[in-house]
């Protein structure tokens, strides 16, 4: 049988797993009597529940006597590992985009690391039913993105498909409306290189993605690059440090639909999963035992972006959580190291841990996925990875696209201009603007609430890592304060009713709160300490109107990003199964501004410092 590896390629919500959704329905993949969900590769819960692909995953589809390998890889260069990891298997990728919002910031970065390895794009050009399409300026438009990142002659020569994939229809540019999915398989048949690879040779296999079995231990994903294995052969396993281990293969795998079938000998050019190597890690080569020749491991992007990982210390600490000390915190992150090729951990001494990652989303998965696993912790606010190139201090910059309303451009504009950035281009089409900005990364924290009140929820916010550049100084990005907690026990109505004109609340009527919790944005800069725990005094006296209607605004309710944004550098955020909460890092108030005078002090000794 011949293979040809591909991997699909997009930005973030463009149609790929919806894509692939409908090359697996029309490869007859599923039983008549299966019922499938939709965007049935997100197998994820956080990937179902926001919408996204997180994790790279492969399947695999027959046409016409041949086995197409399809990697489904997330959109979004928080998790460019996984992007990573998943090209360096296929030979050619299905770029898709979006007919009417062209190629974006996500699209850039997938494209440039596929261009930089060669591979061949085949252009889906996807939503052209959509009213605002324009695929032939989408075409145009993508064209020179790949002239731009670099790309050869003959990926320059690429194929365009139309598609509607949520019909499951494609039809070639210039040829009439298809009813399903042919004239896709037929250009990837034409267009996609089969696999090659030595059959005869002796067996070689690099580790590009882990699976764990109750039964078998690690199942080791990755592709065929020379030889075959059958279950019972004895390979090895080249470590990173140059070691051998020598192990014996119980089980070895290809893939059909959604399923992993179990297979008498596994071939070169095909993508399989191999069980029976214990503490197999991704990177690794493993070969026959009569040529040890490890496969060069793949580079992946340096992380841009930390947070500081430490076991929860507030009056609540312990309520909800399973796991609440800092060794199994430790043990967590060292498991998380072994299949998040992107991620950093590095102890900080004591009970603390600095975890750097490719953005605050990239993180903030990592903090769900925890939580919902029953572990408590305070993560502290994100910061940048400050870097020193030819004796220069750099800081992580982003290329930001914003797209937005006529209505709405000009308070974006101003807004990202006084956040450092400089604007790159500007286009307008009807009642709609793209700004497309570069400006530092720390600028955006705390941003993405202020843009959705600015473009009231209609705008789109799209941000790329885009390189480091001269650190620009410091940046103000929140300008007011928190409400503070100064008493503990149970948030009143009517205490915050009457303090509600000072800001906006996170907390409602019955939650309990603790000394030096944060419960709300104070409207003016600086802390403001205040007790929701009074309520109104009852006596058997009336007069009238003494007795006031208590209407009260809903709170805010934060999300794990909006948390993450919102932080100051004294500020942490207690992370627990069940709730969120926001807390200074020192609860006590007097000891607070104790603390606050002192470090004044000692700004105003370094001023008079570096003026003598």
């Amino acid at each position: 049988m011949r293979y040809r590896n591909l991997a699909i390629i997009a930005h973030v919500d463009h149609g790929k797993t919806t894509l692939v959704d409908g090359m697996l329905r029309q490869a007859n993949v599923f039983g008549a009597h299966q019922q499938v969900v939709e965007r049935v590769m997100d197998s994820n819960a956080l990937e179902r529940e926001r919408g996204i692909t997180i994790l790279a995953k492969n399947t695999a589809v027959e046409w016409r006597g041949e086995r197409v390998n399809i990697v489904d890889t997330p959109g979004h260069a928080d998790f460019g590992g996984e992007v990573e990891r998943a090209l360096g298997m296929v030979d050619s990728c299905l770029l898709l985009v979006d007919a009417a919002e062209g190629p974006m910031p996500q699209t850039r970065f997938v494209l440039r690391k596929a261009l930089a390895l060669g591979l061949r794009p085949i252009v889906v050009i996807n939503k052209v039913d959509r009213k605002d399409a324009r695929p032939d300026e989408v075409a145009s438009l993508t064209f020179d993105l790949m002239v731009e990142l670099g790309a050869d002659d003959e990926q320059l020569d690429f194929p365009i498909v139309h598609a509607v994939a949520r019909e499951g229809r494609a039809w070639r540019d210039g040829e009439p409306e298809g009813e399903d999915l042919t004239p896709l398989f037929e250009t990837i048949a034409l267009h996609a290189p089969v696999a090659s690879g030595d059959v005869r040779g002796p067996f070689q296999l690099q580790v590009a993605n882990l699976d764990y079995s109750d039964f078998l231990g690690r199942i080791a994903i990755g592709r065929v690059t020379r030889g075959s294995a059958a279950a019972g052969d004895v390979v090895l396993r080249l470590t990173a440090d140059g070691g051998e281990v020598r192990s014996r293969l119980k089980k070895v795998y290809t893939h059909l639909g959604l399923q992993r079938l179990e297979v008498e000998r596994v071939i070169a050019g095909d993508i399989v999963a191999v069980a029976g190597i214990d503490e197999i890690q991704i990177g690794e080569t493993i070969t026959a035992p009569e040529a040890p020749e490890a496969l060069p491991r793949r580079s992946v992007d340096e992380p841009t972006v930390s947070v500081t990982f430490s076991p929860n210390t507030s009056p609540f600490a312990g309520r909800d959580g399973r796991y609440v000390t800092s060794r199994h915190i430790a043990e967590r992150l060292e498991r998380e190291l072994l299949t998040n090729v992107a991620l950093r951990v590095e102890p900080l001494g004591g009970e603390s841990y600095r975890v750097s990652g490719r953005g605050e989303l990239h993180l903030s998965i990592l903090i769900e996925q925890m939580r919902r696993e029953g572990f408590e912790c305070s993560v502290s606010r994100p910061q940048v990875i400050m870097k020193t190139i030819e004796g220069v201090r750099c800081e992580p910059f982003e290329k930001v696209v914003a797209d937005v309303s006529a209505e709405s451009m000009g308070a974006v504009m101003e807004a990202l201009s006084t956040r450092r950035g400089q604007l790159l281009d500007l286009q307008q089409r009807g009642d709609r603007a793209r700004l497309t900005f570069s400006m530092p990364s720390r600028a955006l924290f705390g941003f993405r609430t202020q843009f959705l009140s600015m473009t009231q929820g209609e705008g789109l916010l799209s941000h790329v890592f885009d390189g480091y550049a001269p650190y620009v100084g410091p940046l103000r990005t929140r300008v007011f304060g928190s409400l503070v907690t100064m008493e503990q026990g149970e948030a009143f109505a009517y205490a915050i009713w009457k303090l509600q004109d000072r800001g906006v609340f996170f907390v409602g009527p019955g939650t309990e709160v603790y000394v030096g919790m944060v419960v709300g944005a104070n409207n003016r800069t600086g802390d403001l300490d205040v007790n929701l725990t009074k309520n109104k005094k009852l006596t058997n006296v009336r007069a009238a109107g003494s007795d006031d209607n208590v209407l009260l605004v809903p709170p805010k309710t934060l999300t794990l990003e909006e948390c993450l944004e919102y932080l100051a550098d004294d500020e942490l955020l207690e992370v627990t199964p069940k709730h969120l909460r926001l807390r200074k890092r020192t609860l006590d108030p007097h000891q607070r501004k104790r603390e606050a005078k002192r470090d004044e002090l000692a700004r105003e000794a370094d001023a008079a410092l570096a003026s003598a």
